[in-house]
């Protein structure tokens, strides 16, 4: 515990005790902001005047008040011109097929001025996004710090996803660009994701050129107004790195609610990758020259997490491109045994995936480079997070869970490596995020469920959605005055352990991947054959939660097995595979209110046949009848 950075920065600024850090942490966060981007060694072009400003109130915090920086800088020029840092390895990546490719600190930000300065030949403007439709490759994370060196911003959108899931975004972002892959690997087979994004840009009328890179090396034909991304870098190179003041923006991350469109989280040069740093370098005690790898996706809150995290703690970050279990289970303890990794992030259902093959397939491999595993996307079962503290790190590597969101740009609560750890369970908020319970009448509360809310603004909270400030506040800020409500249910017991229990919102989490049900609902209404739909999520031993649907059809249709397998297939065309429903019921109507809004929570209490509470507001209860007659004829 001593060892970590968290203890030896604690000890610098003079504290012994956690709780009474902690507490400084959120008494003065002002004060302690400034300390931590110091104690990263955040490179300024301009030193900001004055750490926090609340001159717009809590929901608007100016941080590092003029203040200049480039997020691009701060992950690979430091530490490529840094004489003792500038071969050492900043990104290696593994193919599905074993293919191995490497780069130094120097060679990447050779890269990144290469392909800035392609992006600069094409056009592409300070303030003007790019969208990037990629799977994990090295040229996903060339192309992030390319873009923001130009001071341009990117948005990147899940590989897994189908076009139009994609269109919406491109549409959502008014992208200018839309960088792609050919494909990639999946369990061996070639996936073709430029098909996807041709047939998203012809639904995305702002989109004028699209640039592709080769990884599967099949010289497809593009389209005319396609780009290679070979061609694209034989430009001349880009040297200056643009000057971005700090509240300026980097990234817009797309996540779904539970009603409507999704929403552009809004992150600056100065907010995410701070907080993403701080978490992964003091959190969770990575240091230069150490191996982070997190089995995640570009589109995902992690994916920016692992770049920023580990590059700008100086170390290497490991991006792999294909399945942990395959072409064996034992796939991802050999990546972490080949490779050396210290920090390894994974999600509860990944290891319940793992778990069913045993532990007999890490045996062979040396895993004693690994010092700590993070987890987050889901809540934990009890039985397989002791398989993987047991079983796989033989009881003496902690588990870092971790949980916060896209909008925290990082964590709110996580385990401590100076505190004790207990299943399951979170050990404490974060240094600097002023956590608590409240109850439905917005008391603190302890020993029972509540909503976890936030009581002040921290480094990394979302600056708002794109275009959409109204929603914003709606969304976090309208329930109780100058308070962030996050939206799930969590208990905090007497020893300061806190527990989630859940959404507290509609949302579903498939194994780790957030979709708003209206996503789902769309596609399925889309049809011909369907007049409404309703989506819940139930909970599940391996993805931890999957959809289902309800569906009442057009007057003229018939049930039929066929038809229930079309549409199934039809979410997972739209919207990417790993987000398809694990079933389809027909029904009569959908629990309505009087407003004709559905009750999600009376489908989901009637399914699994749970109290909905009030459902005084229902119009057709016979509605939910149905539904529990249904799960009963299943059964």
């Amino acid at each position: 515990m001593e060892a970590t950075r968290l203890y030896q920065w604690m000890k610098k600024l003079g504290f012994t005790s956690y709780e009474a850090f902690y507490q400084a942490s959120i008494d003065d966060i002002a004060w302690f902001w400034e300390e931590a981007e110091k104690e990263l060694g955040i490179p300024w072009f301009k030193q900001y005047e004055k750490a926090l400003s609340l001159e717009k109130g809590i929901q608007w915090p100016v941080w590092f008040q003029n203040g200049a920086l480039n997020a691009m800088d701060a992950a690979v020029s430091r530490w490529a011109n840094d004489p003792t840092m500038r071969e050492k390895q900043a990104l290696l990546w593994e193919g599905e097929d074993g293919q191995i490719r490497q780069y130094s600190f120097a060679e990447m930000q050779a890269e990144v001025e290469r392909a800035a300065g392609g992006l600069k030949k094409l056009g592409l403007k300070k303030g003007e996004i790019v969208a990037i439709y990629m799977p994990m490759l090295p040229e996903t994370v060339i192309a992030m710090m390319a873009i923001s060196k130009l001071g341009a911003i990117y948005s990147p959108v899940f590989s897994g996803y189908g076009a139009e899931a994609v269109a919406t975004r491109l549409q959502a972002s008014e992208a200018k660009m839309l960088l792609t892959a050919d494909g990639f690997y999946r369990r061996g087979k070639p996936i073709d994701l430029r098909r996807e994004a041709e047939k998203a840009v012809a639904l995305s009328p702002t989109v004028e050129q699209v640039i592709v890179v080769g990884r599967l090396e099949q010289q497809l034909a593009l389209n005319h107004h396609a780009i290679n991304w070979n061609e694209l870098i034989q430009a001349e190179p880009m040297i200056k790195t643009e000057e971005m003041e700090s509240d300026e923006t980097l990234m817009l991350i797309y996540t779904s609610g539970t009603t409507g469109r999704p929403k552009g989280a809004v992150h600056t040069h100065s907010g995410f990758p701070i907080k993403a740093a701080f978490d992964a370098g003091i959190g969770m005690d990575v240091k230069k020259e150490d191996v982070m790898f997190w089995y995640t996706d570009m589109g995902w809150m992690m994916g920016p997490f692992l770049v920023y995290g580990g590059l700008i703690n100086g170390a290497t970050i490991l991006l792999y491109e294909g399945t942990p279990d395959y072409p064996h289970p034992d796939r991802l303890w050999k990546i972490v045994s080949d490779h050396g990794v210290t920090h390894l992030g994974v999600s509860p259902t990944l290891i319940r995936g793992m778990m069913k093959h045993g532990e007999k397939w890490a045996k062979p491999y040396d895993l004693s480079t690994l010092r700590v595993i993070g987890s987050t996307g889901e809540p934990w079962n009890p039985e397989p997070w002791r398989w993987l503290f047991e079983k796989i790190g033989h009881g003496k590597i902690p588990i870092f869970n971790y949980s916060g969101g896209t909008e925290i740009s990082g964590g709110i609560l996580g385990n401590v490596l100076i505190r004790p750890i207990g299943p399951i369970t979170f050990n404490s908020p974060l240094p600097g995020m002023a956590a608590d319970v409240y109850s439905q009448d917005g008391k603190s509360i302890s020993n029972e469920v509540g909503e976890l809310v936030l009581t002040k603004p921290w480094v990394g909270m979302t600056n708002g959605f794109w275009k959409e400030h109204e929603r914003f506040h709606e969304t976090y800020w309208s329930r109780w005055p100058n308070t962030w409500v996050h939206g799930d249910w969590v208990i905090k017991d007497e020893e300061g352990f806190w527990t989630i229990t859940g959404r507290s919102d509609d949302t579903l989490n498939i194994a780790g991947k957030r979709v708003g049900p209206a996503e789902v609902e769309s596609v399925l209404v889309s049809d011909h054959s369907v007049v409404e739909a309703g989506t819940i999520g139930v909970p599940d031993p391996i993805k931890g939660e999957v959809a289902i649907c309800f569906v009442v059809l057009a007057p003229d249709i018939s049930e039929s097995a066929a038809l229930k397998e079309r549409l199934l297939n039809l979410v997972a065309e739209k919207l990417g595979k790993a987000l398809k429903p694990k079933d389809i019921f027909f029904v009569q109507d959908l629990p309505k209110t009087r407003n004709a809004k559905v009750m999600r929570r009376a489908i989901k209490a009637a399914y699994l046949h749970q109290s909905a509470g009030d459902l005084s507001s229902l119009e057709n209860p016979e509605a939910v009848e149905e539904i529990q007659a249904l799960r009963k004829s299943c059964s």
